[in-house]
């Protein structure tokens, strides 16, 4: 903002001297005396080579000879501008601004000084006037607004510049600012609504307003304005979120998932609205499990989300519904691709594993995450398991007896593992220690109620 202004004021003499002030009257100045002239490009000169106490007195003679002359005053305030002598900067741009009242430049002066000095209302209140001049300068006047944290009234004027020049860079900067604190994003729900109310067919009304429900978890009314979107604009990615839903609901599979695949692909489309899309299209193939295939496909647009583990989630959403050899797939597909050693999705894992009786891969698995987590006494626990339903009843004793002693204040967990002490026992045909730890085990389970 300041930098324009700048380099507008420098130009406004320096060059041609008197021709940028096509509302001054060349008329008075070429009546001006010959001594007049002098003075005056001496001052020009005098301020290029950054004498500008020589400057100014070099303007006052013209100031003398000319009493009411407002481009004197105005090279007079820039020249104190420059010393940093803001009082008489203001005072000289004031004079000029009296003498001649609709010229921008003297205004501009002005609110140079007043932004140099930080005095935000005088900045404002300058602004305004210029405004009238040139509207263009609204933009000067938004970041005023911003910078005096008057954001209702920022919004306000960004919204009247977006509808008659177009949006900006740093409008909409501004903007996402302003609409990050929640109060204020109800004024601008209202305007996106009238936005589109006046222009059916600009597609970014409708996206902004979704965005914006979709933040508040207004999922009803997101989902209302995709609908009029796809009415409105059948051919936008965003149209296919409601057209996706309107086909799940009436069960038109195939018509939904390329609805489905329309929005996963999209570049434009909110990641909270793809995760949902997603869990919906997983609902309704756990009741239609021919569709599997395609969820496959589905769930590969997400490989490289840095937010969520979607093939992780699937599968938890498997193990909850006691589909464990549905969940042990998307755990595995999790850990090859992401980390093959992520620690929670591993314990996922082998419960799944021990709950669907696959006990080779278990007890693999768990020997192989003891290596990396030596001090877990889970990954020993599902090791002894492993081992005992195999029949290697030495190893399942050598593993939990390792095992136990990282077992801290969790007397459900020993309690297992004091059974599975036993099993290894048995199965060793040593059936005095498999009483002593069945009987441990039950005395920790009781210490558990």
């Amino acid at each position: 903002m300041k930098k324009r202004i700048l380099t507008i004021l420098f130009f406004a003499f320096f060059g041609s001297t008197f021709s940028v002030f096509a509302q001054t009257e060349p008329e008075d100045i070429a009546m001006a005396t010959d001594e007049y002239q002098d003075s005056f490009y001496e001052s020009l000169k005098q301020k290029g080579i950054e004498n500008y106490d020589k400057a100014i007195v070099s303007l006052e003679k013209c100031i003398k000879l000319k009493p009411n002359d407002a481009v004197a005053y105005f090279e007079l305030g820039k020249n104190y501008l420059s010393l940093k002598q803001y009082q008489n900067a203001q005072t000289a741009f004031e004079k000029a601004t009296q003498l001649d009242p609709k010229n921008k430049w003297f205004w501009l002066g002005i609110y140079d000084v007043s932004f140099e000095t930080k005095n935000y209302p005088l900045a404002i209140e300058t602004i305004q006037k210029i405004i009238v001049f040139d509207e263009e300068y609204k933009d000067d006047l938004i970041s005023l607004y911003m910078i005096t944290n008057q954001y209702d009234k920022a919004l306000t004027a960004i919204n009247e510049m977006n509808d008659k020049f177009g949006k900006s860079s740093d409008r909409e900067i501004y903007k996402q600012q302003i609409l990050s604190q929640g109060k204020y994003q109800n004024a601008e729900i209202d305007n996106l609504i009238q936005q589109i109310k006046k222009d059916p067919k600009e597609e970014s009304n409708y996206l902004n307003l979704i965005i914006l429900y979709s933040k508040n978890n207004e999922n009803e009314k997101s989902l209302e304005v995709a609908k009029q979107l796809a009415k409105e604009i059948p051919n936008s990615e965003w149209g296919q979120v409601s057209l996706f839903k309107t086909y799940l609901d009436s069960n038109q599979a195939d018509k939904a998932i390329k609805s489905m695949n329309v929005i996963l692909a999209s570049s434009k489309i909110d990641s909270k609205i793809k995760h949902r899309t997603l869990n919906e299209f997983l609902i309704y193939v756990n009741k239609n499990p021919q569709y599997a295939p395609d969820l496959e496909k589905a769930i590969s647009y997400f490989d490289n989300d840095p937010n969520v583990d979607v093939a992780k989630e699937i599968g938890k959403f498997y193990h909850s519904k006691g589909q464990f050899e549905n969940a042990i797939k998307y755990y595995e597909k999790d850990l090859k691709a992401n980390s093959d050693t992520d620690r929670e999705t591993n314990l996922l894992l082998l419960e799944a594993y021990s709950k669907a009786k696959q006990f080779e891969p278990l007890t693999k698995r768990a020997m192989t995450m003891i290596e990396v987590y030596p001090s877990q006494p889970q990954f020993y626990y599902y090791a002894g398991l492993g081992n005992n339903q195999l029949k290697q009843f030495k190893n399942a004793k050598t593993v939990l007896e390792m095992g136990l002693d990282y077992v801290v204040d969790d007397n459900k967990l020993e309690s297992d593992f004091n059974i599975q002490l036993g099993e290894a026992y048995n199965g060793l045909g040593d059936a005095k220690k498999k009483e002593e730890y069945f009987l441990k085990a039950n005395e920790l389970l009781k210490k558990k109620k």
